[in-house]
């Protein structure tokens, strides 16, 4: 027996088991799914793009579109390995707005203001440049500049500014809108996941136990309190159980089906898939929902892209500077440049976020270029209103879920990724541009009309790998945890990871469950500001 049992590793879990184990009186044993982190491609910011598309993730199949889209979309994926989605993500730190917070308060998240959430996200932070009311220079988590720029981001900067959107120094300070460079979470030209902020300086305390190739299969309840989990490890299935609490953190996909599959969640679905029903939580696989993305990519007149280190001749001696110097392009995270602009311009803070990728085929459903030399212009509408949900296809939790997020079925969404795609063409074409692009690979050809964009909005749009929401917090009758993230009616039971995240943040996630991470922990401790 345990004092708490956290499951899964990622940014929610990982924080968590951390800041438990500062409590002398506590044992704490945190179960992934996955291996250790020892792939060499975690580490090397560059190679972003091998973990993004390779074997440390878990699958889901997507449900066919109900759109009248003819192609199907990718499979939704969840890193699976120790650090979770911050040892495979892309590293960019990103908060979103203080409006987001202030909305999740405002809809039954009491505490959860900008102003209540703040304290955390800086200590969380060891920021290398920024400092002051809205940044923490003392925290575990490193944020820093980026070590390597390529020329054509910066060029790519010049044009958004020539069509008259500002540059932005800081995405996380209180104002997000224009254009800019974005931060990562990097140190000394390395990725700096959960697992080296914060789990490996927690490894000398003997009270943490980390062990790895461990599926959790059922939570165990007695008398309406969780008490231990059963896990399969090394083809055994044995069981651990909890004194104190048991903290699920196993994904946006994974956390709501461990839940429904012991027993946790809506009643009816349960019952007609032979699921004893434990307790009957409605919300529980409701409210799925994601950034959905859209790509234009460009094929170059030129070598003008870190697509040319697709080549032996260029990665040997980007690789000897890496090794000797930790520069060069091998730090690169790829996803250099940003924007923050409005796709609705009734809203009161911008929903769309551009991602400039100085290479192309780099990310999940996108492709080379003609040439080998490539750019790639990523956009997402940042608070998107189609909503899914995931059930349980077998009551058998070794059979994947039904994940069905029901993409762009909201027409406000379709047209704010159409007015991405107008703004995102029209930077594309500005002069400076102009002697770096040969060719727009795709779309094909520029779009000119509203309707032309839509239709290629959801054609081609997918998911951006933000899910969230199955479990979310709140008061209300789709709500799964509380303020403290506590499942509502089970004591002993909290889930902290996007899955909680009652509505999208505007941007990346990964900073956004650090701080509810933290903020749980002070919960927990009894401590919370």
């Amino acid at each position: 027996m345990v004092d708490f049992v956290v499951v899964g590793s990622g940014p929610g879990g990982s924080v968590v088991a951390a800041r438990l184990s500062e409590l002398d009186d506590a044992t704490v044993l945190l179960l992934e799914q996955g291996p250790r982190d020892r792939n060499a491609y975690i580490h090397i910011p560059v190679t972003y793009y091998k973990t993004a598309k390779g074997p440390l993730l878990s699958r889901f199949r997507i449900e066919p579109a109900t759109n009248g889209r003819a192609a199907e979309y990718p499979d939704m994926v969840q890193g699976r390995v120790l650090g979770g989605g911050s040892s495979v993500n892309a590293m960019v730190y990103m908060r979103g707005c203080p409006e987001d917070y202030d909305h999740w308060a405002a809809s039954g998240c009491q505490g959860w203001s900008y102003a209540d959430v703040l304290a955390y996200f800086k200590r969380a932070e060891h920021n290398e440049r920024f400092a002051g009311e809205a940044h923490g220079t003392t925290g575990p988590l490193a944020v820093s500049d980026q070590r390597q720029t390529h020329p054509l981001t910066k060029v790519w900067l010049q044009a958004c500014q020539d069509i008259g959107i500002p540059f932005n120094a800081d995405f996380n300070s209180r104002t997000q809108a224009g254009c800019g460079l974005y931060q990562v979470m990097m140190r000394n030209g390395r990725r700096c996941s959960v697992v080296g902020a914060y789990l490996n300086p927690a490894r000398a305390r003997r009270n943490l136990r980390i062990w790895t190739g461990t599926r959790v299969v059922k939570i165990l309840v007695e008398q309406g309190r969780a008490v231990g989990v059963k896990y399969v490890r090394d083809g055994q299935l044995k069981t651990v159980y909890a004194d104190r609490e048991v903290i699920v953190s196993a994904g946006a996909i994974s956390s709501p089906h461990l839940l429904m599959a012991s027993g946790i969640g809506p009643g009816e679905h349960l019952r007609q898939v032979g699921v004893p029903v434990v307790h009957d939580l409605p919300g529980v696989g409701q409210n799925l929902h994601d950034h959905v993305d859209v790509f234009l990519i460009y094929d170059l007149t030129g070598p003008h892209s870190y697509d040319k280190y697709k080549r032996a001749w260029w990665q040997i001696p980007a690789a000897l500077q890496y090794l000797l110097f930790r520069s060069g392009p091998a730090t690169s995270n790829v996803c250099e440049g940003g924007l923050v602009w409005w796709g609705h311009k009734s809203e009161v803070t911008p929903d769309l976020q551009y991602h400039f990728l100085p290479g192309a085929g780099v990310e999940e459903g996108s492709e080379t270029t003609p040439s080998g030399n490539g750019c790639t212009l990523n956009v997402y509408q940042m608070r998107p209103r189609s909503r899914g949900e995931i059930r349980l296809r077998s009551s058998d939790i070794m059979v994947p879920p039904i994940v069905d997020p029901r993409y762009l079925t909201e027409q406000y969404d379709v047209e704010g990724l159409g007015e991405a795609v107008r703004i995102g063409q029209e930077i594309m074409a500005q002069p400076v541009l102009e002697p770096y692009i040969k060719s727009i690979c795709r779309p094909q050809a520029l779009l000119r009309t509203k309707a032309d964009r839509e239709a290629f909005v959801r054609e081609t749009g997918q998911g951006a790998l933000h899910p969230c929401g199955a479990c979310k917090m709140g008061t209300d009758e789709r709500a799964v945890v509380d303020t403290e993230l506590r499942v509502h009616g089970l004591d002993g039971l909290r889930v902290v990871d996007t899955s909680a995240v009652p509505f999208l943040t505007s941007g990346n996630l990964t900073a956004p469950v650090i701080m509810m991470a933290e903020r749980t922990a002070d919960y927990i401790k009894g401590s919370a500001r």
